[in-house]
């Protein structure tokens, strides 16, 4: 029987007692079953697939465009699996969620507003957002719970914690998502810096960085936190990070482009990267484009902000390497800077079909960005800016398949260099070989994780699965 008594009871023995903002409400895509079945509980009669019973499972995020999607293509491979699917996100990924028929209950201001206001956000702003994520969280997260046999939950620690937390107080499974190595703790690796909150840059033994990056987890998301789990009847978290990250852990990128090294820290089941397969056909004005040339170059930068004058810099570039030019708009709003033929501006489109007819792909280097020009075996030029987009550069250069730029705003000068390395004829051969070695597995890996128990964490957690 799949189902959330077989997942073990909640941490500690707690009781299950759902105090008021815990039960279930009528909104729409919220996981359903009967409020008056105790426990989060189904009867027996309720169950109905993926072997003897029907798996609900609530994904929850609060990311922009590149932390939503890979939680499309999970719950694409759940659903043909059997499973019922609800989605916790911001308000941005609607349409994104309606395309997949991925229900979705919005909780928290929308990302965009937050990255591209009227001026960047600063580190005297993260207190009043953890707030603010942290309640939309514990609200809404924990209404859309009620009848899930599983949460899994990726995005800024606040609302991960939250999920967590919403998943303790039912009894249920809980599985927290990194799309990237680097925001995981492990004796082999600088704990990455919090907003506002550097690791001295003298300190290199690895247990009292260990024991700081803990202690920031604390100071920064432990009140906000532990104030919501107490009006959930639940006991303070010690460490945050640990509560957040460890436990039932996944990495959720692809072995060859992020490698968890074995041994690197307990507990991570490396899935490889969750993927949607994207069917869409291309624009008919972006394929005669296509057609009326020799392959362009597409440069973009998601939904990030762009350096300023980024996109003069990227088509100056590309024009002197004597290449035509495909502008991704994004959220950045990149736009053409003259009204010559050769370069040809897009919104939303399928990368997947057209980073496979492109000469290179410049772009801010967001792991599924990264991900989809390496399946495509297209040369990358990273231009990173934050986060994990610095180590996603360094990885591409580090395989041989394009360039890191420098975390600085772009030129045309340093961008003609990059992607003279790009478009050599070697990079495009060590991109194709490499394309071969990119998994397509892991959405569905990791819906098959989620069919059973929770497994011995590991490299052979995720070989048992495959076979």
């Amino acid at each position: 029987m799949i189902g959330s008594s077989r997942w073990g009871p909640p941490l500690g023995g707690r009781s299950l007692a759902t105090p008021l903002q815990f039960q279930s409400i009528a909104h729409p895509g919220a996981c359903r079953k009967p409020p008056v079945v105790p426990h989060n509980r189904r009867p027996e009669t309720e169950l109905e697939t993926w072997g003897n019973a029907e798996v609900r499972v609530l994904l929850s995020t609060y990311d922009s465009r590149g932390g939503v999607e890979p939680l499309v293509g999970l719950a694409v491979r759940l659903r043909e699996l059997g499973a019922e699917v609800v989605m916790c996100a911001p308000p941005d990924c609607a349409e994104r969620l309606a395309e997949a028929a991925v229900p979705l209950v919005p909780f928290g201001p929308p990302v965009h507003q937050l990255v591209h206001g009227a001026r960047p956000p600063t580190p005297a702003d993260v207190p009043r957002r953890i707030a603010e994520v942290s309640a939309a969280a514990f609200g809404k997260v924990g209404a859309a719970a009620e009848g899930c046999d599983a949460v899994v939950a990726s995005g800024v620690m606040p609302a991960v914690a939250a999920s967590r937390s919403v998943a303790e107080k039912l009894g249920i499974r809980s599985v927290s998502v990194s799309y990237c190595p680097i925001f995981l703790p492990s004796p082999h690796q600088r704990p990455f810096p919090l907003p506002g909150r550097p690791l001295p840059p003298e300190v290199t033994d690895p247990q009292v960085l260990d024991e700081l990056d803990i202690q920031g987890y604390n100071e920064l998301y432990g009140p906000a936190l532990n104030a919501h789990r107490a009006s959930a009847g639940l006991p303070p978290v010690g460490n945050v990070r640990d509560f957040g990250l460890g436990g039932d852990s996944w990495l959720a990128a692809d072995p060859v482009l992020a490698p968890w090294p074995e041994g690197a820290g307990p507990g991570v089941v490396q899935t490889g990267a969750w993927m949607v397969p994207d069917e869409r056909p291309l624009p008919a004005g972006l394929e005669a484009f296509l057609a009326a040339g020799p392959p362009p170059v597409y440069v973009g930068f998601g939904s990030m902000r762009a350096p300023e004058g980024a996109a003069r810099a990227a088509i100056e570039a590309i024009r002197g390497h004597g290449r035509r030019v495909i502008v991704g708009r994004g959220w950045a709003g990149l736009a053409l800077i003259d009204d010559r033929d050769d370069c040809f501006v897009v919104g939303e489109v399928n990368q997947q079909a057209l980073f496979g007819r492109v000469a290179a792909v410049v772009h801010h280097g967001g792991a599924g960005t990264t991900t989809t020009a390496a399946r495509a075996g297209a040369p990358q030029v990273v231009v990173p800016q934050w986060g994990d987009q610095p180590y996603f550069a360094g990885r591409v250069a580090d395989l041989g398949v394009g360039a890191a730029h420098d975390v600085a705003p772009p030129t045309a000068g340093s961008l003609s260099a990059a992607l003279a390395v790009a478009l050599a004829r070697g990079t495009r051969s060590r991109a194709i070989a490499v394309a071969s070695t990119i998994r397509t597995d892991g959405a569905l890996v990791a819906a098959r994780l989620l069919a059973g128990p929770a497994r011995p964490c590991g490299p052979q957690a995720r070989a048992e699965v495959i076979r």
